[in-house]
């Protein structure tokens, strides 16, 4: 019996709900787009939702071209019941970076570590593996369900951009998955796709995060200022630079504050350095080489500084205290 096979079998209505992350990049929606468009191969239709916005531009052209159909939850609130059943892709109930819907979740599928929070009826949590997309081709090919060139497509996208083209966090499954789905990807779209990955708000970001820019030994920190829609590329950005080999970058949006990490080496997990630094004030987590967090906060700007020193004491102290045990 195949995970798609069990993954069925847990699956009571003959409608479901696939919720992402909330603001969902282009992995979560690929994941959600395909995982909906096997379940309907299998007779069961699936609404995809998600809380937030689609802030970066990139994804946003990845829905308008593939023609991705999803809600946000908002919409749904008077829609929704206890009985409906969700389906969680991409990330895990109790994570910081979703909302709790009305409904049972009763399946998670997600390549973050898990949290170990909650039971599923059906779980499919891999870590090792650089993208939720991945899992979601892996059921296509290992069931033999025939994929058109939309799904490929999408695949394809978020496996590329979750693994910053198969530079960070890959497995072989990832290389397997993108190689399978090769003859049947539209690499135009691909390229228009990841060619147009910026708008001029995006640049004034990373010029608000160049222009902030702190470097403490190695370890670098930035703001890009409000409702950054590309925080994890600036990310991205900042551990290209030599001098620095673990990057913190940080976005204020309603109700906290974001931050995106990224590691270097798989020696200092940008994980559990997260995790760890933001314990008592937040919560994050994530893979060796990429990372996530929340800090909620809801006070002036003299408060918000001062919350940002202590983030920046705290990663620095966590840094140093797991580098003395290397």
């Amino acid at each position: 019996m195949t995970k798609l096979d069990k993954l069925l079998g847990e699956i009571n209505r003959k409608h479901v709900y696939i919720q992402t992350h909330n603001f969902p990049d282009p992995d979560a929606i690929a994941s959600a787009y395909g995982l909906q468009r096997l379940l309907e191969l299998r007779g069961v239709r699936a609404t995809i939702c998600y809380k937030g916005k689609i802030d970066r531009y990139s994804t946003g052209k990845l829905v308008e071209i593939i023609g991705i159909e999803l809600l946000n939850v908002d919409e749904l609130e008077k829609v929704l019941s206890d009985d409906d059943e969700v389906i969680l892709v991409d990330s895990q109930k109790g994570n910081a970076n979703i909302i709790d819907i009305t409904g049972d979740e009763i399946i998670c599928i997600d390549h973050h570590p898990d949290n170990d929070l909650f039971e599923y009826r059906f779980r499919d949590i891999r870590p090792e593996i650089g993208a939720c997309a991945t899992m979601i081709a892996q059921y296509f090919f290992e069931n033999n369900v025939p994929m058109d060139r939309k799904i490929a497509t999408a695949l394809t996208y978020g496996i590329r951009i979750d693994t910053n083209n198969l530079n960070r966090g890959v497995s072989r499954l990832d290389v397997e998955m993108l190689y399978r789905m090769y003859d049947d990807c539209d690499y135009t779209v691909i390229s228009m796709l990841e060619n147009s990955i910026l708008c001029f708000e995006d640049l004034v970001a990373y010029s608000r995060a160049i222009s902030s820019i702190e470097v403490h030994d190695d370890i670098s920190f930035a703001d890009t200022g409000r409702d950054c829609p590309v925080i994890a590329d600036i990310s991205d950005f900042m551990l290209a630079l030599k001098e620095v080999t673990f990057s913190v970058v940080y976005s204020v949006k309603d109700g906290g504050i974001k931050l995106s990490v990224r590691s270097e080496g798989t020696a200092l997990d940008a994980g559990k350095v997260i995790g760890r630094a933001l314990t008592g004030i937040g919560n994050g987590g994530g893979h060796a080489s990429m990372a996530g967090g929340f800090v909620p906060f809801d006070g002036d700007a003299q408060e918000k500084a001062a919350l940002l020193e202590d983030i920046k004491r705290r990663f620095i102290t966590q840094i140093q205290e797991m580098r003395s045990t290397l």
